[in-house]
């Protein structure tokens, strides 16, 4: 009979309906043993299949004291590939190796490629896009049992589906013991974290109270109970659903151990009434794990096929055992009791029991699932206190959690093995090599494959794991312990790698930018023959120096990396450094080179199915064509590196991506779209630096549409997750701007000119002028808006004097920077009270090229407001007519209110009318190109682009170039709002622009 328990499951039916109607749910169903748990979980997944969901349950396993990485995960979908097989395949379909590591029934085994922080990411991305594929159709119930025994990796990937699941029919419930999660039990803190997220419910059951253990009871005894006998039960039992239980049980038998005191006596009454065969199978199935397969419950047990048939079944029979669900073998009805069985054991006989499971594993390995068998050879071996055979079955069972992407399942099994380290015979420990157990192995000249395995190779093993894993306090202790041993031996290859590894754990920690590990690296290295380990400290020298001090030393460092790669064979640290050559070739005004080394990289990383390098190439190189003014193809590559990343499961490069997206697309005039992709770039919440970037353009967005304290709280938001410990331009100087823009517009200038004097203090390193131009202009413009305040006046002169110095070290190398230079020189002008309209002429015939619409209508203005206030005639004012009638088109397009403002009031001082004056009775049908605010130039050039021309095409019709061309197509696609061409013609043709046009189509068709 199944007690009570009402309004909770009123909760998972609720969830369940959600679930089926498209809104993936999560739940947590907590309570203490004992109290119901399972039965509910029992009773809502018969319920769920009644209603047509498929249920796919996974229980966490407790192997002695180790969890088995993502084993509930592992079960759960083996589950659903009996019952959904062909949805299934096709939502793992070409992402069978990765996916390998969860259900190695997918692939013959998941290859083994270099690791890298975002295996582990790609991995859990993968796993969620699988069930929200399979649950697509059909709604699924993702049931976890015992999430106190999870492992870390478990725990994490059941963190990112609740954090990330946003659709299909879905429903994740996992239960826990929550008298279990003591205040360091690691559960707690995943707990506290998911308790902050809406999307997560919490469910905790309660004890019974009488009534309902009054039906309990009848429901046991099958009769109705005795109204004092129910008070006793319940005043002892204090309503714990399994305590009621074996209490009736114990009282309707008669038995006088039911009248103890002593918990530990009432869960063993039972046992200790089996016969003693039955007993002994208890005690060796209590030892064998959460759950025990029948063959080597045999092996173990040594008893005849008879004789062990019938003690399982009076062990069954007494409910003490019951059979496994999943697969052929036996477990504990209820995991107390095999807890209290286990304590009952003497431990001589608990380290003997564990060595016989051991030995008969070791004689036949198909006696246990091949995916869990050297995770439990290791446990047996450990708990059988074999230091000699526990030893190499630990590190067996490292190298499978390293090919699984359970990194903290590695780090811990790693630490394992170095306690086992001294107590190892020193035969046994010559006979490992460390080709077999450490893939972080350090080369040190010696031949790996007869050099016996060493202490330094496991900690630099697990060094890197503790790095994977997020463990890396962790491992910068054991890179730290690692350094000072090396301090009594000469070992410089070593000692570099180590070096390396805590320069990326101190800037990731946020210790400081890693720049002196680096440089000691470097130190060591210096003058040694090639080796992989050379190629990647340069490689990361290269790299560092790149986003924070490029110039010659980063390229030479970038080129050595490169030498020293192919010299090894090293084609990912090879490929990596050639990214990062092309990068500062672009930086040096060696464009185009650099451009086609990137390119080429690209193209190779792709064909070699280097992953890691496919994804950052399509992160620095359109962030370098967005640099050089090439917006249009850098956005072009980013929609392809969405997909790439997503596809990959790279999450970290996927936010980049969406970051660099996000400005480009500011720069091309498509707000909105810049907005979306900034969110992007927060919405997936991995490391702080594409975060940072997303919330830079949020920041740039914000002030450019006129609202000041949103820039600036999205301006602290950078700031948070940027921190201090790490200056890199790409950051610091765009935050700078910002926070110029922002104090100007609230008329804090004292506080924009620090913000100036703080960066130009600091200098602008070659290789920054992306970055740099920007901030010179906005302090400038922060100036000249300022000019005439008496209040400002007196410090003006230096500040002007300091801009113009900082931009003598600023390239001017492509259009876009010169165009910024000539920009900058007007403003300086107009900060010192100048007004130069042959200077701003200039500057909008510079700017009109670039594709950048809002740019343009801020020269634009600043043209207009030049002419009139040099006391303008008919024809220089009609000329501001028409420049401020564009200004405001693109303004009021682009939701950019301070400019549009501005526009607004300069034609109203020079009374100057923005919309043609027509009389209403000479007033016709309205035209829709002058409704879009087109141009006659324009128009021409709309209809050519409605035939599919070719900007080429469209300037040999018009005897215009194809970089003017291009101007007008952008300025025409900002005042249709539209973001396309094809999209432009489509409104051109549904408002019967072109009829005639339209007609010849037609008639040609």
């Amino acid at each position: 009979m199944f007690v009570g328990r009402v309004s909770e499951f009123d909760t998972l039916n609720d969830a369940l309906a959600r679930a089926d109607a498209g809104e993936p749910q999560a739940l947590l169903v907590g309570g203490e043993a004992g109290v119901g748990k399972s039965r509910l979980l029992e009773e809502f997944a018969a319920a769920a299949r009644r209603r047509g969901a498929t249920v796919a349950l996974g229980g966490c396993v407790e192997i002695g004291a180790d969890g088995l990485p993502f084993a509930p995960f592992s079960t759960a979908l083996r589950h659903l590939r009996r019952e959904l097989p062909d949805q299934l395949a096709a939502a793992s379909s070409g992402q069978e190796e990765e996916l390998a590591r969860l259900l190695p029934e997918l692939g013959a085994g998941a290859r083994e490629p270099r690791r890298d922080e975002q295996g582990v990411a790609r991995l859990f991305e993968l796993t969620a896009r699988l069930l929200e594929r399979v649950a697509a159709d059909h709604t699924v119930v993702l049931a976890l049992e015992d999430l106190h025994w999870a492992d870390a990796s478990t725990r994490h990937l059941l963190t990112y589906l609740f954090r990330t699941l946003r659709t299909g029919r879905l429903l994740v419930l996992a239960t826990y013991r929550s008298d279990d999660i003591h205040r360091r039990h690691p559960l707690r803190p995943l707990l506290a974290e998911l308790d902050r997220l809406r999307t997560v419910r919490r469910v905790e059951l309660g004890r019974f109270n009488r009534d309902e253990v009054h039906r309990q009871i009848a429901g046991i005894i099958d009769r109705e109970p005795d109204p004092q006998r129910v008070d006793d039960i319940f005043g002892r039992s204090d309503g714990n659903a399994f305590f009621v239980e074996e209490l009736a049980v114990a009282a309707d038998e008669g038995c006088c151990a039911g009248l103890t005191d002593s918990l530990r006596d009432l869960l063993l009454v039972r046992v200790e009434s089996l016969p003693e065969s039955a007993q002994s199978v208890a005690r060796i199935v209590a030892e064998g794990g959460s759950t025990v397969e029948d063959r080597l419950l045999a092996a173990v047990a040594r008893l005849t096929e008879d004789d062990l048939i019938e003690a399982l079944r009076a062990a069954v029979n007494a409910g003490i055992l019951s059979p496994a669900p999943e697969r052929d073998g036996y477990r504990f009805r209820h995991s107390l009791v095999r807890e209290a069985v286990s304590d009952d054991l003497l431990p001589g006989e608990r380290s003997r029991l564990h060595r016989r499971y051991a030995e008969a594993l070791e004689a036949d390995p198909t006696l246990v699932p091949a995916d869990e068998r050297v995770t439990r050879l290791a446990s047996y071996w450990y708990h059988a206190h074999d230091a000699a055979k526990a030893l190499p079955a630990v590190l067996d069972a490292s190298v499978e959690a390293r090919r699984r992407h359970a990194y903290s399942e590695q780090l811990r099994l790693l630490e394992r093995a170095m306690d086992l380290w001294d107590a190892v015979p020193d035969d046994v420990r010559a006979t490992l090599r460390p080709l077999d157990y450490a893939e972080a192995y350090p080369p040190c000249g010696c031949d790996p494959a007869t050099t016996p395995l060493r202490y330094l190779d496991l900690m630099a093993e697990a060094a890197v794991a503790g790095r994977l894993s997020g463990e890396r306090e962790r491992s910068l202790k054991i890179t730290k312990r690692a350094l000072r041993l090396l301090d009594e031996e000469h070992d410089p290859l070593r000692a570099a790698w180590f070096w390396e590894q805590r320069s990326r754990l101190t800037q990731a920690l946020a210790r400081g930018d890693g720049w002196a590990e680096l440089g000691t690296a470097q130190d060591l290295v210096r003058g040694l023959p090639p080796s992989e380990v050379h190629a990647e400290v340069l490689a990361s020298a290269a790299g560092w120096s790149m986003l924070h001090r490029p110039g010659p030393d980063a390229m030479a460092a970038a080129e050595s990396a490169v030498e020293y790669a192919r010299m090894v064979g090293a084609h990912d640290i090879e490929l990596n450094a050639r990214l990062t050559l092309g990068g500062l070739m672009v930086d040096a005004g060696d464009i185009e080179t650099g451009l086609a080394e990137m390119y080429e990289v690209k193209e190779r990383a792709t064909e070699l199915g280097v992953d890691l390098v496919v994804a950052r190439a399509h992160v620095n190189l359109p962030s370098v064509l967005e640099g050089i003014g090439r917006s249009e193809e850098a956005a072009h590559l980013l929609r392809e590196g969405v997909h790439i990343t997503r596809r990959l499961g790279l999450l970290d490069s996927e936010g980049w991506v969406w970051g660099n997206l996000a400005e480009s697309l500011h720069s091309l005039g498509r707000w909105d779209e810049a907005a979306q992709a900034a969110a992007n770039a927060q919405r997936l919440e991995q490391s702080a630096k594409p975060r940072t970037g997303g919330s830079i353009r949020l920041a740039c967005l914000a002030y450019d549409r006129g609202d000041p304290a949103e820039a600036a709280r999205r301006l602290a938001d950078a700031r948070s997750f940027f921190g201090t410990h790490d200056p890199m331009p790409q950051y610091a100087l765009p935050m700078r701007t910002v926070a110029i823009g922002v104090a100007a517009a609230e008329g804090r200038l004292p506080d924009a000119r620090a913000e100036l004097l703080a960066a130009l203090d600091t200098g602008l390193p070659p290789g920054t002028q992306r970055y740099g131009w920007p901030l010179l202009l906005a302090a400038t413009t922060a100036e000249a808006d300022a000019h005439g305040e008496a209040e400002t006046e007196p410090g003006r002169p230096e500040v002007l004097r300091r801009i113009r110095q900082a931009a003598k070290s600023l390239a001017t190398s492509v259009p876009v920077w010169r165009s910024f230079d000539q920009w900058l020189r007007a403003e300086l002008a107009r900060a010192e009270g100048r007004f130069a309209p042959d200077e701003w002429s200039a500057v909008v015939e510079a700017v009109e090229p670039l594709g950048r619409p809002y740019d343009l209508a801020r020269v634009r203005y600043r043209l207009a407001e030049a002419l009139l206030a040099s006391g303008a005639g008919d024809d220089e004012r009609a000329r501001a007519t028409e420049l401020l009638r564009l200004v405001d088109a693109v303004a009021g397009h682009l939701g950019a209110a301070p400019l549009a403002r501005s526009a607004t009031r300069l034609a109203q001082r020079a009374r100057l009318a923005l919309a043609p004056a027509v009389r209403e009775a000479d007033r016709g049908p309205a035209d829709p190109v002058e409704e879009l605010g087109l141009t006659s130039r324009e128009r021409d050039v709309l209809r050519l682009v409605a035939a599919g021309h070719t900007n080429r095409r469209i300037a040999e019709e018009l005897f215009i170039s194809p970089k003017t061309a291009s101007v007008h197509v952008s300025n025409i696609l900002a005042k249709m709002g539209v973001s396309g061409r094809g999209e432009a013609a489509a409104v051109a043709h549904r408002l019967g622009l072109f009829p005639a046009q339209a007609g010849e189509r037609l008639a040609a068709r």
